[in-house]
């Protein structure tokens, strides 16, 4: 299986680095795709303390991101982003693969 291309924004670096530094001991943003949501698909941010066997780390200026091997598959050629917007600040996947998505932007469809 060839690795997929799934960067991170210095953005989203910034935030996961501010956030991992008031968690303690949790050291990774995880990163996955789950079944559901309104549009198919949906994804899922959760911490860790470390990687299991069969994850990708993504690392930018000290943060670090797991996906699992199915979500890498689903997040082929994207960019984990951290927006701030008027309507609120979130991280945000830019997924090419995603032919739609919600109004969130937290699910979508193939």
């Amino acid at each position: 299986m060839t690795t997929p291309n799934i960067t991170m924004s210095e953005s989203a670096a910034t935030k996961i680095n501010a956030i991992m530094a008031k968690q303690g001991n949790q050291q990774f943003l995880r990163v996955a795709v789950d079944g559901g949501g309104c549009s198919g698909f949906q994804y899922s941010f959760d911490f860790a303390d470390a990687p299991n066997e069969d994850d990708m780390i993504i690392e930018r200026n000290g943060a670090r991101i797991l996906i699992d091997e199915i979500s890498q598959e689903f997040l082929k050629d994207s960019e984990i982003d951290y927006v701030n917007e008027l309507i609120g600040a979130a991280f945000k996947i830019h997924n090419p693969n995603a032919k739609s998505s919600c109004g969130c932007g937290t699910s979508f469809s193939l």
